[in-house]
């Protein structure tokens, strides 16, 4: 359950166990390209610790009771580190969320939920009016997730990674 999850701010030595958990989790999706298809995209995830070196940006863990590493997001307070095509990286008083995993061992145990909570706290802490998030659609559990937390479909988001779609979500909050 989400409430023996511990979430906090990935750990130096930690940072290569996750980027093997990323490099993991997203070559197991079916339908989504293979480390082969691009190799730069996987070593970038298996460096994901690098982004806390970003400004405005930190990278997020979620840890069983037990100390196991379960998942990890990336969270960024400045749009214009967030990294990806489109337009998101030109958004203002927006927060974005990149690269969500969740080890398979602890899937259902809310770990993505926790972990995107989380950015979402540090979006209302920073005033912001908006958090952009990005998924495809081989990643539909993380998609329907993305949803049920209120995250809305806006297609002026949207481009292509090489031949993969990718769709922008936006989750709009309440003034501050």
């Amino acid at each position: 359950m989400a409430e023996d999850l511990e979430i906090r701010e990935l750990r130096p030595e930690e940072s290569e166990r996750l980027g093997r958990l990323m490099v993991e989790v997203y070559s197991g999706l079916e339908g989504f390209p293979s480390p082969e298809a691009q190799p730069q995209y996987y070593a970038m995830l298996a460096r994901i610790g690098a982004f806390s070196e970003k400004k405005d940006a930190r990278v997020l863990v979620a840890l069983t009771a037990a100390g196991e590493l379960a998942g990890g997001v990336v969270y960024f307070a400045d749009m214009a580190e967030y990294g990806s095509g489109g337009t998101a990286t030109a958004a203002r008083n927006a927060s974005g969320i990149r690269l969500l995993g969740v080890d398979p061992r602890y899937r259902g145990l809310g770990a993505g939920k926790a972990l995107t909570q989380a950015c979402i706290r540090l979006a209302e802490a920073r005033g912001h009016a908006q958090v952009i998030l990005h998924t495809t659609a081989a990643m539909r559990v993380a998609w329907e997730l993305y949803e049920r937390l209120g995250f809305r479909r806006s297609e002026d988001l949207d481009f292509m990674q090489g031949e993969l779609p990718v769709f922008g979500f936006r989750l709009r909050l309440a003034a501050s």
